[in-house]
């Protein structure tokens, strides 16, 4: 066996390559070593979320995000309000009584669904298949709506109608009324999602 040396140029070559193959193994491994790690927005899905609700009129809404949901907060009108009572018998669950520990808290199991009257906190998912309905606050006749529509809100996927509370009417595909996430106020104007010490 002989003792033939490499060449500097052979040696510079396979330090090279092997430098090479070492920087893509950590390129490689660190990916795959972080994805362990929760992401930033993993870490914040959970987190209450604070809302500055002073700007809010009556009969607007605003939607936040939180846990990955939307979330619905409509500041309702007289006019609204008044209206609640008058569907309870054309409503599937008017009491919030369905599941109450899941789709509504204590504190919101009442005519309004809300610890303010005027004020209605609600995740805009649909029980029947996970859909967004859409705001329809104009009372009256509408497309794929009654005629006697006191306004709410309609799923588009399948029909289904919510009353300004976020309940559902009967003879629809959604099951249940839409949820009531955990809240609770700061302050008038000041509101936090996904916490409810102080309710």
């Amino acid at each position: 066996m002989s003792d033939t040396p490499i060449d500097s140029s052979k040696r510079t070559w396979i330090i090279t390559s092997a430098c090479a193959g070492a920087v893509g193994g950590v390129a490689a491994a660190v990916p795959f070593v972080s994805s362990f790690q929760p992401s930033e927005r993993a870490k914040a899905a959970g987190a209450a979320v604070e809302v500055d609700i002073s700007a809010l009129k009556p009969g607007e809404k605003i939607t936040v995000e939180w846990r990955g949901k939307p979330v619905w907060i409509v500041k309702r009108t007289p006019e609204q309000l008044a209206e609640l009572p008058k569907l309870d018998s054309q409503l599937a669950d008017p009491k919030s009584e369905r599941k109450p520990s899941e789709l509504t808290p204590e504190y919101a199991r009442n005519e309004a669904r809300s610890i303010k009257p005027e004020i209605l906190v609600a995740v805009g998912i649909c029980s029947h298949l996970g859909c967004s309905p859409s705001e329809k606050f104009q009372p009256g006749a509408q497309p794929s709506l009654p005629d006697d529509w006191k306004g709410g809100f309609l799923c588009p996927c399948h029909g289904s109608t919510f009353d300004m509370a976020g309940r559902v009417f009967k003879n629809k595909p959604a099951p249940d009324n839409l949820e009531v996430p955990p809240h609770m106020y700061l302050s008038d104007t000041r509101l936090v999602i996904g916490e409810d010490k102080k309710a």
